[in-house]
C-alpha cells in the first residue's frame, strides 16, 4: 500500500519540475527580450540626440505670418467639417431627398431604388438647381477675391447675400417672423437679415414643403390599397394580402404616368426654376 500511494507522487515531481523549468525558461526569454529593446532603443537615441540639442523657438520674424496661415489652415479645415451641414441646410437638397424618399415609401418598396441612388439623385438635382446661384456667387464674389480685388470679408459678404437672396424666396414670411421674434429683433429688411435667422427660417419652411408634397405623393397610393382591400372582402379573399395586388398595379400607375419624371420636375418648378 505504502509503495502504491507514493508512487503517484513520485510520478507527479518531475512533472513539477518540468513546469518549474518551463517558467525560469520563459522568463530568461523575457529578460533577454527587455534588453534586446533596451538596447535598441538606447542606439536609437543616441543616433536622435547626436544631430545636437532639439530647440523650441518662440517668436520669430515671421511670427505673425505664421500665425496667420495656421488661422487660415484652421479656417479651412472647420469649412470643410461644416461642408456636409452647409450642403443639407442652406440648399434645396433637403427637400429633394425627403420627397425622394416619400416616393419609395408610398410605392411601399424596401430597399429599391436604395438610398445611394436617392442620395445621389438628389445631388445631382441639387447641383442643377443652385447652378445659377453658385454662377453668380463665382462672378461676383470668388473670382474678384482671387484676383485680389476685394478682401476676403467682402467676398463673403458678397457670397452671403446670394445665397440669403435664394432662401428668402424659398422661405415663408410667418417662419422668419417666427425666429426674429424669439432672437429680439426689430424689423429688418430682408436684405440684412443674418444668417442665423435666414436659415433655421428656410429648413423649416423646406420641411414644411417637402411633407406637404410627400402627402399628396401618397394620396394616389392610399385610394388603390383602398379599393383593392375593398374588392378583396366583396369576394370574400380576406386571407390574400392586399399587397400582393396593390403593389404590382401602383407600380404598373407610376410607370405609364412616367412617375419620376413628374416628381423631379414639380421638385424643380416648386423651387422656381
Amino acid at each position: 500500500m505504502n509503495g502504491l500511494l507514493a508512487s503517484p507522487a513520485r510520478q507527479a515531481r518531475p512533472r513539477r519540475t518540468r513546469s518549474a523549468r518551463g517558467r525560469r525558461a520563459a522568463w530568461w526569454m523575457l529578460t533577454v527580450l527587455f534588453l534586446a529593446v533596451a538596447s535598441t532603443v538606447a542606439q536609437t537615441t543616441n543616433l536622435v540626440t547626436g544631430f545636437g540639442p532639439i530647440q523650441i523657438t518662440v517668436g520669430t520674424q515671421n511670427a505673425p505670418q505664421d500665425v496667420d496661415v495656421a488661422l487660415k489652415v484652421l479656417l479651412v479645415i472647420t469649412l470643410l467639417s461644416l461642408a456636409p451641414a452647409i450642403l443639407l441646410l442652406m440648399t434645396c437638397f433637403t427637400r429633394v431627398v425627403i420627397v425622394l424618399s416619400f416616393v419609395r415609401t408610398a410605392l411601399q418598396l424596401q430597399g429599391t431604388p436604395a438610398n445611394q441612388i436617392i442620395v445621389g439623385l438628389s445631388l445631382f438635382i441639387t447641383w442643377f438647381v443652385m447652378a445659377p446661384v453658385w454662377e453668380r456667387i463665382h462672378a461676383d464674389a470668388l473670382a474678384p477675391y482671387q484676383a485680389r480685388q476685394i478682401s476676403a470679408a467682402e467676398a463673403m459678404d458678397r457670397a452671403t447675400l446670394h445665397l440669403r437672396a435664394f432662401m428668402l424666396r424659398q422661405t415663408r414670411p410667418k417662419d422668419v417672423e417666427l425666429f426674429m421674434t424669439m432672437a429680439r429683433m426689430a424689423p429688418t429688411e430682408p436684405e440684412k437679415l443674418p444668417l442665423r435667422v435666414v436659415i433655421p427660417a428656410y429648413v423649416l419652411s423646406e420641411l414644411r414643403t417637402a411633407f406637404q408634397m410627400g402627402f399628396l405623393i401618397f394620396v394616389p397610393f392610399i385610394l388603390i390599397d383602398l379599393v383593392v382591400a375593398t374588392v378583396l372582402m366583396s369576394m370574400g379573399m380576406m386571407m390574400m394580402p392586399p399587397m400582393m395586388i396593390s403593389l404590382p398595379l401602383k407600380l404598373l400607375l407610376f410607370v405609364l404616368v412616367d412617375g419620376w419624371t413628374l416628381v423631379v420636375q414639380s421638385l424643380v418648378r416648386s423651387l422656381g426654376l
